[in-house]
């Protein structure tokens, strides 16, 4: 029987010293029975000097220099465009795989009983060993105005908040969603799909993946038995503010693909209206005057994104 084959792709922008340890990792992990054929790097036109690292040290691997940044999905749609491999592994920079974080969620969909798994997601750890809490449920308008208002946090039991925090993530089963720093997906599926909605810039573009792969019968996995340490934020730590932009856009984005007019309304006046000044409110409580700033930064530029138009969006992702 063949190996399984797999193309690996890392989108990079200003990864640094990450990209190096994360490209370290994935030189290191076991292939038993898996073909890697291309490692693919997209950089987003980094500064740090990374890019012409990988061109002068790492000439094997296939990069490609965007002169602009293009955004996560837009950028992993390029790494992925030219693939003929079974399996598809995008990977944040900001990760270190263990050496069985490819075998294991390969071997596990080449399972004749796990033919209808599209897609896979593996645990994760932080730097101590502690297992982090990566799998989520699907967004609901409902769950969205909670966290708009902090009521996931004050009152978890009844609101339920995004990511599975009450649950230990010790064990593997299906699961609505896996956060996309290590996100295996079938290159069948990834093609049926027509890839990530390149209308998230970055943020949720995972979660709109997951949930039109469940609309057409896929399901998502989570493996405990495969490992990987997750830095989290990664480079957008650099511009907080920014991050929080788009995290906030993409939210509203997502809303507007997937909800009713009416919840969406009311969602978007909560995180216009509410939710920047419950977080400034916080901000003066824990006495941070950056995160303060970050959050009037963060919002004008939501504010100013809401009143040019956000760019719409199709209930298709990618036609």
């Amino acid at each position: 029987m063949a190996d399984a084959s797999l193309d690996v792709i890392i989108v990079n922008w200003n990864g640094g010293d990450q990209l190096r340890s994360c490209l370290e990792s994935l030189a290191a992990t076991d292939r038993t029975g898996v073909e890697v054929r291309r490692t693919v790097v997209i950089d987003n036109a980094s500064s740090d000097g990374s890019a012409e690292w990988i061109r002068t040290q790492r000439p094997f691997i296939h990069l490609v220099h965007n002169s602009v940044n293009r955004g996560f999905a837009a950028a992993c749609n390029q790494g992925a465009i030219d693939s003929a491999a079974d399996y598809l592994l995008f990977l944040n920079p900001d990760t270190r795989l263990h050496p069985n974080a490819i075998v294991e969620p390969v071997r596990f969909c080449e399972l004749l009983e796990n033919r209808q798994v599209g897609i896979v997601g593996i645990q994760l750890v932080d730097e101590s060993g502690n297992v982090l809490p990566t799998c989520a449920r699907f967004p609901t308008a409902g769950r969205f105005l909670a966290a708009s208002i902090a009521l996931d946090r004050v009152l978890p039991s009844i609101f339920q908040p995004h990511f599975m925090i009450e649950w230990d993530h010790g064990e593997s089963r299906p699961v609505d969603q896996v956060m996309g720093a290590v996100f295996l997906v079938r290159r069948s599926v990834f093609a049926q799909l027509g890839g990530f909605d390149e209308r998230f810039f970055v943020y949720f573009e995972e979660v709109d993946f997951s949930l039109r792969a469940r609309n057409d019968g896929w399901l998502t996995y989570y493996l405990s038995t495969a490992r990987a340490f997750h830095r989290g934020g990664g480079a957008t730590e650099q511009v907080r503010s920014t991050r929080l932009f788009y995290s906030l856009r993409s939210r509203l984005l997502y809303a507007r693909k997937h909800f009713a007019r009416l919840p969406t309304l009311f969602l978007t006046l909560a995180t216009l209206l509410v939710e920047p000044f419950s977080r400034l409110i916080l901000a003066l409580l824990r006495r941070s005057p950056v995160q303060f700033k970050d959050t009037l930064l963060g919002y004008g530029r939501l504010w100013s994104a809401v009143l040019a138009g956000l760019q719409p969006v199709s209930k298709r992702a990618v036609e």
